[in-house]
């Protein structure tokens, strides 16, 4: 499925995402929405659609949480997994739902892989919304621009490569 290439690109990707994370963590007390999470984000950057997407399940995945909260008690092991499971549905749905038609367009909003959702949605519960998805931008491009580099030129995956 995965030529040699591509599975390099992915390794440096969440390779240079994972060293950023660490980084930003330490430097500015922000996480980018998980430790892999720029790195995927930053592979999909030339889908500005499925970004948006993702954002969005995100953000239905953080107030789920927040309404669920109110009926059970969440927290640690129970808190991560819920979310991650809430997020994973979300993303299914979107893969079936959120594909809008019409003669002259398509639009794809549907999220990058079925776990990063809810990992976003995680983090914008720890630090906040507005925090996480700017970190999380701000990660990815530098880690495409990176990426752009090493490989001498632009990177483009397919996206059904991105679980």
């Amino acid at each position: 499925m995965f030529t040699e290439a591509a599975k390099e690109i992915i390794i440096q990707s969440v390779g240079i995402g994972l060293v950023l994370s660490l980084v930003f963590t330490e430097t500015l007390g922000l996480a980018a929405g998980g430790m892999v999470v720029p790195g995927y984000v930053a592979l999909m950057l030339h889908h500005p659609l499925r970004i948006v997407g993702t954002t969005l399940v995100s953000l239905l995945t953080f107030v789920s949480m927040k309404f669920l909260s109110n009926y059970i008690f969440i927290y640690g092991r129970r808190r991560t997994v819920l979310v991650i499971l809430i997020g994973f549905l979300f993303g299914w749905l979107s893969r079936e739902i959120l594909i809008i038609q019409t003669n002259a367009i398509t639009l794809e909003l549907q999220t990058i892989g079925l776990i990063i959702p809810g990992l976003i949605a995680n983090w914008m519960e720890r630090q906040g919304i507005i925090q996480t998805i700017s970190t999380m931008i701000i990660a990815a491009v530098i880690i495409r621009l990176l990426l752009m580099i090493i490989t001498g030129g632009e990177v483009f995956l397919r996206e059904e490569w991105i679980l």
